[in-house]
C-alpha cells in the first residue's frame, strides 16, 4: 500500500483549513456570547382586572375572582401517600377519594396531571393548608382569573357568561368585552383595569318579577316565557326576564334552552297586540277617525279581481264598532276592514317607522331584525296586508314591541331602549352616563293619546280586564297567536303564543310592561293567562318604585327601634348576618385587608349584600346600608 502517497501535503491542507476555520468561528461565537450583555426578557403581558357588572344601584351581578387548578406530579408521590392525600382532600374538592387516587396512579408515567380545575378560594385555602401541614410533595396550584355571579340565574341571559379564557361568551359579558377587559400592549408593565358597567335593571325588582314569572311558568306549564319592564320616558329597561334561565356559576352544565335570550333573538307573530299599531297608523294617516264605524258579522271575507278569496274569522259577531270597541273586543273583522282603507306602501312605512323589521340596537348580541314583507316579496299575497293588520304574516321581537309601545306612551315619539345606565372606571369616576335618546316622531300626539285611552278601555271592560288595577290607571292590549307548525307547515292547532302589552299610568306613562307566554298547556287565551300576570307584575313595580296610588294610606312609625345585645361579629368562610347591628359592632372588622366594607347611611344595618351565609371570597366587598 502506498499510504504515504495518498496523504500528500496538498490534500491535508484541503481538509485541515476548513476544519480550522469552523473551530475558529465556533470559538469566537462562544466568546462573543459569553462577554456580551444578556438580553432582557420580554415583559409578560399584564393581567387585566376585568370590570364588574352591577345593577343600577351598584349591586354586584358579575365580579372578578380567582380560581385555582389543582394538579400533581405523580412521580413525586410515594404510593402510600397517594391514598392518604386523596382522603384528605376528597371532601374539600367534592370528589371521592378512590377517583382521585385512581387518577394519580393512572398518570404515574407522566410528569404532571390535573386533579380538578376551578377550585374556589375557600377550597384552595383548605387544600393548601393540608399540603403544607402534611408536607405533600408534587402538588401544584395554577391561579387563574375567574368570574363569580352572586345572583346565580338572575337576569342570566342579559348578564351573560365569561369563559375560562377570559372572553365573554354571551350577554353583556360578550357584547361589552373590550369595555370590561380592554386589550393590553404586550410590553406594557402597567396592570390594566376594565370598566365597571352599571346596568339599567334593578336587581331587587328583577328578583320580584322573576318570582312571579317562575310561578306563572309552573301554573301554565308553558315551554318558555319572557317579560320586559321599561321606563317609558327614557328607555331604560328595569327588568329583563327570559325563562327558562341558567345558573351562571354552572353555565357549562346548563341546558341550551336556559341560555337562549328570547326577548332579543326570538322572532314571532304577535297576534292581536299588533292591532294597536295598525289602528294608530290608520288614525294618524287620517284614513279613519275615532267615529268611523265598521260592521263585524263574525267574518271578514272578500274576493280580489284575480279571484283570490280572503277569509279571516272573528271571535264573535260584534256588530257596528268604532276603533275603541274594535280594540276593546279585539275584532279581526274591523281591523281587516281598516287595512283596506290605507295605502299599502303607507301602511308598511308606518310599521317600519315603529321600528319593526330593524334591530333596536340594544347592547346585546345576535338581536333579530324580525321580518316585515314588502309588495315585491315572493310571499306577498292579496291577503298579506289584512293579516299583517292583525299581527300575522310578520315577525317581531319582544324588544321591538316594547320600543314601539314607547311611541304610544311618549305622545308619538319612541325612545331608544338601553341596558347600560352608566360606566365607571376602577375608582368610580363616571365615564359614560345614559341620556334619553328620542327617535323620530311616528305619531301625532293626539293619535298616541287616543290609542292609549283605547287601551285603558280594554283594561276596564275589554279582553284585558283581568289586567285592570284598582288604584292606578293602566292601558293594555292582549293577543293570542297560533304558532307555526314547523313539521307539517301552516299553523299549529295546539301551540299558541299568548302576550299582553301594558302602559301605566295612563295620565302620565312611566312604565311599559310586556309579557309573552309560549306553548302553555290547557288555557292559552291571553286575556285569561297573561292579563292577570300583568296586573300582578304591575302591582309589584308600582310598590317597588313608590309610585303614587289613588287613596294610598300613609303609615306612621314612632321612630324607635329596640336593639338587643349581639355577640361579636366574625367573618369566617361565610358572610355573617349584619342586620340590626350598629356601626360600633363593625370596628373590629375594619382593619382586615382581605375584605372591603362599603357603608352608607347612619343608624343600624337594614340591608346587606351579599346576604348572610354567602361564601367569603378574596378581596370581596360587603355592602351595608344603615338607617
Amino acid at each position: 500500500m502506498q499510504v504515504n502517497g495518498f496523504f500528500k501535503n496538498i490534500r491535508l491542507w484541503i481538509v485541515a483549513l476548513p476544519c480550522a476555520g469552523l473551530l475558529i468561528f465556533i470559538y469566537s461565537a462562544y466568546v462573543r456570547l459569553a462577554f456580551s450583555p444578556q438580553p432582557q426578557l420580554s415583559h409578560q403581558k399584564p393581567v387585566v382586572e376585568r370590570g364588574s357588572i352591577v345593577d343600577r344601584n351598584g349591586k354586584p351581578l358579575a365580579v372578578q375572582t380567582n380560581f385555582y387548578h389543582l394538579g400533581v406530579s405523580p412521580r413525586m408521590f410515594q404510593d402510600a401517600k397517594i391514598d392518604a392525600f386523596s382522603r384528605d382532600i376528597a371532601d374539600i374538592i367534592d370528589m371521592d377519594a378512590p377517583s382521585i387516587a385512581a387518577r394519580i396512579r393512572a398518570a404515574q408515567n407522566l410528569s404532571f396531571t390535573y386533579i380538578k380545575k376551578k377550585l374556589t378560594q375557600n377550597q384552595f385555602d383548605e387544600v393548601r393548608k393540608i399540603v403544607d401541614e402534611k408536607n405533600y410533595a408534587g402538588v401544584q396550584f395554577d391561579r387563574i382569573p375567574g368570574r363569580v355571579y352572586p345572583e346565580n340565574d338572575l337576569a342570566s341571559q342579559l348578564i351573560g357568561y365569561m369563559g375560562d379564557d377570559g372572553l365573554g361568551l354571551s350577554g353583556i359579558e360578550y357584547a361589552r368585552q373590550t369595555t370590561l377587559a380592554p386589550s393590553s400592549e404586550p410590553e406594557s408593565p402597567i396592570p390594566l383595569h376594565g370598566k365597571n358597567i352599571y346596568l339599567t335593571i334593578d336587581a331587587n325588582l328583577q328578583y320580584k318579577l322573576e318570582k312571579i314569572a317562575k310561578k306563572t311558568m309552573e301554573t301554565t306549564q308553558a315551554e318558555c316565557m319572557f317579560m320586559i319592564a321599561a321606563n317609558a320616558e327614557n328607555g331604560e329597561i328595569l327588568s329583563y326576564i327570559s325563562l327558562p334561565s341558567t345558573n351562571l356559576n354552572t353555565y357549562s352544565q346548563s341546558s341550551s334552552a336556559g341560555t337562549i335570550d328570547r326577548p332579543a333573538v326570538s322572532a314571532y307573530e304577535p297576534g292581536s297586540v299588533f292591532k294597536i299599531f295598525t289602528s294608530a297608523a290608520c288614525l294618524d294617516a287620517g284614513i279613519i277617525t275615532p267615529d268611523t264605524l265598521f260592521l263585524c258579522d263574525g267574518i271578514y271575507e272578500r274576493r280580489t279581481n284575480l279571484g283570490e278569496r280572503i277569509r279571516i274569522t272573528c271571535l264573535d259577531h260584534h256588530g257596528w264598532v268604532n276603533v275603541r270597541n274594535a280594540l276593546k273586543f279585539s275584532c279581526n273583522d274591523a281591523l281587516a276592514q281598516m287595512s283596506e282603507l290605507i295605502n299599502t306602501d303607507l301602511f308598511l312605512a308606518y310599521i317600519r317607522a315603529f321600528g319593526f323589521g330593524e334591530r333596536t340596537g340594544v347592547e346585546l348580541p345576535a338581536e333579530t331584525r324580525g321580518s316585515v314583507k314588502n309588495q315585491e316579496d315572493k310571499f306577498w299575497s292579496a291577503r298579506s296586508k289584512a293579516t299583517m293588520a292583525i299581527g300575522q304574516e310578520l315577525s317581531v321581537s319582544a324588544l321591538q314591541m316594547v320600543q314601539a309601545a314607547t311611541a304610544i306612551a311618549g305622545d308619538g315619539v319612541p325612545v331608544k331602549l338601553t341596558f347600560i345606565q352608566r360606566i365607571t372606571d376602577k375608582d368610580g369616576n363616571i365615564e359614560y352616563i345614559h341620556h334619553r335618546e328620542p327617535k323620530e316622531r311616528v305619531l301625532k300626539s293626539a293619535t298616541a293619546q287616543y290609542i292609549l285611552s283605547c287601551m285603558e278601555t280594554t283594561a276596564q271592560s275589554g279582553t284585558g280586564s283581568k289586567a285592570s288595577l284598582s288604584d292606578i290607571s293602566i292601558g293594555v292590549k292582549t293577543g293570542t297567536a297560533q304558532m307555526a307548525d314547523t313539521v307539517n307547515g301552516g299553523y299549529s292547532e295546539t301551540d299558541f303564543l299568548s302576550n299582553c302589552m301594558a302602559i301605566f299610568p295612563v295620565e302620565k306613562p312611566e312604565i311599559v310592561l310586556y309579557i309573552v307566554i309560549e306553548k302553555a298547556k290547557g288555557e292559552t287565551y291571553a286575556g285569561r293567562i297573561v292579563a292577570p300576570v300583568i296586573a300582578e307584575a304591575a302591582d309589584e313595580i308600582i310598590d317597588h318604585l313608590g309610585m303614587t296610588r289613588e287613596g294610598a294610606v300613609s303609615l306612621k312609625h314612632s321612630g324607635r327601634s329596640s336593639i338587643s345585645e349581639h355577640e361579636a361579629l366574625v367573618v369566617g368562610s361565610t358572610v355573617p348576618n349584619f342586620l340590626g347591628r350598629p356601626k360600633r359592632d363593625l370596628l373590629p372588622l375594619l382593619d382586615r385587608t382581605d375584605i372591603t366594607f362599603a357603608i352608607s347611611g347612619e343608624g343600624y344595618v337594614t340591608r346587606q349584600y351579599p346576604p348572610p351565609g354567602a361564601p367569603v371570597t378574596e378581596n370581596m366587598t360587603i355592602e351595608l346600608v344603615f338607617e
